[in-house]
């Protein structure tokens, strides 16, 4: 009698088991069925900060609610070189950015309230979950390829300015 409760227990565990692993299974297929396309919502121009200068013209999605803060490029399989997104924080602290669910390289600048950058993390690698901070408080922060703000020669003191389109 033990023997066939030894053997019936084995079977529930081993049909529980692969019944696990069948949901697993189809959570990360729909998971990579998700698709985001860009959608400009504003213009930022990225000047030098000694000589005001523009560096580059860039369109823009803007991330300013929870959701699409918590959200920022997760999904996307790319993203145009004159294309970024702007994060607007409703106010001024460390950030803390990491790249969960992110396919794509990011370059992640950090920018103070009076729109100046303040620091990078640059070259962001894809699904990387390891926390990204700035070195100083930050209003807003700007997501773009990872490599552009080298290519821009951009550094810290650097401006923003922008404007949204609708």
């Amino acid at each position: 009698m033990p023997y066939k409760q030894l053997i019936k227990f084995c079977f529930l565990i081993s049909t529980l088991i692969s019944l696990q692993n069948c949901k697993e299974e189809k959570t990360s297929v729909t998971s990579d069925k998700i698709e985001v396309s860009f959608k400009k919502e504003g213009v930022l121009k990225l000047k030098k900060g000694l000589s005001d200068s523009i560096v580059k013209t860039i369109d823009i999605e803007i991330a300013d609610d929870e959701y699409e803060t918590q959200t920022g490029l997760m999904y996307r399989t790319e993203l145009g070189t004159n294309k970024g997104m702007l994060f607007i924080f409703p106010d001024v602290s460390y950030r803390s950015f990491y790249m969960k669910n992110t396919k794509i390289p990011l370059d992640i600048i950090y920018i103070d309230e009076q729109k100046t950058i303040v620091s990078f993390q640059k070259n962001a690698k894809p699904f990387d979950e390891t926390s990204l901070p700035s070195e100083a408080p930050a209003k807003y922060v700007l997501e773009i390829n990872g490599g552009l703000s080298d290519e821009w020669q951009l550094e810290v003191g650097d401006k923003i300015e922008f404007e949204k389109t609708n």
